[in-house]
């Protein structure tokens, strides 16, 4: 999420009430999670096995709940709770509406049909020669390219399924980012596509979605992707171009999936791949699957 107006250290410490390291100036653009963070943006870290990996990140601002050396270039803001925090600096600066409030300020391109029983939220961006079908909802902030199809009851820009066990209870990250789907992008009936939690969950230009996928927060698809129905894509994932998902695949959050590949039918990938074509419960290569089988059945 980037600031309307860049702030300074000392303002998001006195915000959220907490030490500070470095320039009381030292200017910040934003926030943004650990996968996607830039230069000038907090990223949140309240577990020590991943310091490191926030403290050597892009981030130039580390909000964290334990004093610690600070890098070079860096600084630092301490938190009981940065997990807390987090969320209090991104509700501060992002307004978060979920439908309670009609302010609209939509902006919808010429030649595009909405069926009337579609719901918008505020600040979205339709391009030209769009169709939506009935019952879609458009979450806040999303921006849709031009000849976009959206069928029927697929919800654009739900929360990110992101939270933390507090107390016995579950606490969520609240989600301020947004969806954006590029042009001549089809999706298909009762699709859900998460918004970001700081950051764009992205549908790349020529994609082709199937009825009944679910695409996690800050996931990023490539141009020309094809899907097929009843799969279900995590979080953080980066989804190459021209790669083909067959249906019901199941996708851990976090990786990556070269250019190319196609995952046949009811894989389950729990770690990156590189170009190829691959099956299974734990996906392997398609053709080291059938060689199993082969040997399998002269045992």
């Amino acid at each position: 999420m980037t600031f309307q107006q860049p702030q300074t250290l000392q303002s998001i410490a006195k915000l959220i009430g907490a030490q500070f390291v470095g320039d009381p100036e030292f200017q910040i653009l934003g926030t943004n999670e650990i996968h996607r963070v830039q230069a000038g943006e907090i990223v949140f870290v309240n577990h020590p096995k991943y310091y490191d990996k926030a403290l050597q990140s892009k981030a130039t601002i580390i909000l964290i709940d334990k004093m610690v050396d600070c890098p070079e270039g860096k600084v630092l803001l301490i938190s009981e709770d940065p997990f807390r925090d987090f969320n209090a600096i991104n509700s501060h600066f992002t307004s978060i509406y979920n439908f309670k409030q009609d302010l609209h300020n939509a902006k919808i391109g010429n030649g595009t049909f909405i069926h009337p029983s579609v719901v918008i939220g505020n600040d979205v961006v339709i391009g030209e020669n769009c169709h939506i079908y009935p019952n879609v909802v458009i979450g806040d902030r999303t921006i849709i390219g031009n000849n976009v199809i959206i069928q029927s009851n697929t919800v654009i820009g739900g929360d990110a399924f992101y939270y933390r066990k507090l107390n016995g209870n579950f606490d969520r990250l609240i989600s301020v980012g947004d969806v954006r789907i590029e042009d001549h992008v089809e999706i298909g009936n009762a699709c859900t596509i998460d918004r970001g939690v700081t950051d764009s969950t992205v549908i790349g230009e020529g994609s082709v979605l199937d009825n009944q996928i679910q695409i996690g927060h800050d996931t990023l698809l490539g141009k020309k992707v094809l899907i097929a129905s009843q799969t279900g894509i995590a979080g953080c994932c980066v989804i190459e171009d021209e790669v083909t998902i067959w249906g019901q695949v199941g996708m851990a959050s976090g990786l990556t999936i070269e250019k190319g590949t196609v995952i046949l039918a009811q894989t389950g990938v729990n770690r990156s791949l590189k170009k190829g074509t691959y099956f299974g419960p734990i996906a392997q290569e398609f053709k080291e699957y059938l060689r199993k089988e082969v040997k399998l059945k002269q045992m």
